[in-house]
């Protein structure tokens, strides 16, 4: 082998190790756009199917999330007075800057058990108002989307049961805070038309998430990074070799 040739080796291996990187990112991100074009494409199916009422509660138990997350849901019952939690969530678009919480409320159903649900955001500043964010006390019929229970990650602040406020969607744990029993695996955001507190909170926001895709944009990032980094090579290499000869 010349020198000049033998020389290229070393960067030869370091180049085809941070190509098959660059390259598997790209083909990474093309697998999770298509996850992402199919979690779109099932919530915007579900949640524009006609509300439909919950199985029995007996069932709840066998219901995996993927079957009923974002399904449009109809309950029947009254709110469970006095029993909120707050979730904390930053604020929703058009809501200003301050960070806030989801009101929280347990809702009896008329048929047996109980969902925890999502009634809106209410801004940091007007959370100790327990008045203004009480639900309506008649029975009443309400929809809204079924939301799958939100799991941790290292970064995630520790709830604070003593002060009703939580940083996961936990219907188990909340429910056991709130001293309520046969609480759904799931709860509930709800929809409107539904009135405000009389202090303007909390209001509804979009049940169903607007996603953000930008996968196939990284996607192509990492392979015109793995072709740049071909071409830097190639013109080293032809370089490296030309001065050798």
């Amino acid at each position: 082998m010349k020198g000049g040739a033998r020389a290229l080796l070393g960067p030869a291996v370091a180049a085809a190790l941070a190509f098959a990187a660059l390259v598997s990112l790209g083909v990474w991100q093309l697998r999770r756009l298509d996850e992402k074009e199919t979690l779109i494409a099932r919530v915007e199916s579900r949640s524009r199917l006609a509300p439909k009422d919950l199985p029995p509660r007996g069932e709840w138990a066998a219901m995996a999330p993927a079957e009923y997350e974002f399904v449009h849901a109809r309950l029947s019952g009254h709110y469970l007075r006095g029993r909120d939690a707050l979730l904390f969530t930053r604020p929703p678009e058009g809501y200003g800057r301050e960070p806030g919480y989801m009101v929280v409320t347990p809702f009896a159903l008329s048929a047996g058990g109980v969902v925890l649900v999502e009634r809106g955001f209410i801004p940091d500043s007007k959370s100790a108002d327990l008045a203004g964010r009480a639900p309506p006390a008649e029975e009443t019929e309400i929809m809204g989307l079924l939301r799958a229970p939100q799991t941790r990650n290292p970064f995630t602040p520790a709830d604070a049961p003593s002060r009703s406020v939580w940083f996961t969607r936990d219907p188990a744990a909340i429910a056991a805070a709130l001293g309520v029993s046969g609480v759904a695996p799931f709860t509930l955001a709800l929809e409107g038309p539904v009135s405000a507190g009389p202090n303007g909170f909390p209001r509804l926001v979009q049940a169903a998430p607007e996603f953000v895709n930008n996968h196939l944009s990284y996607a192509l990032t990492w392979f015109g990074l793995a072709a740049t980094l071909l071409v830097i090579f190639a013109v080293y290499a032809r370089n490296r070799l030309g001065r050798s000869l």
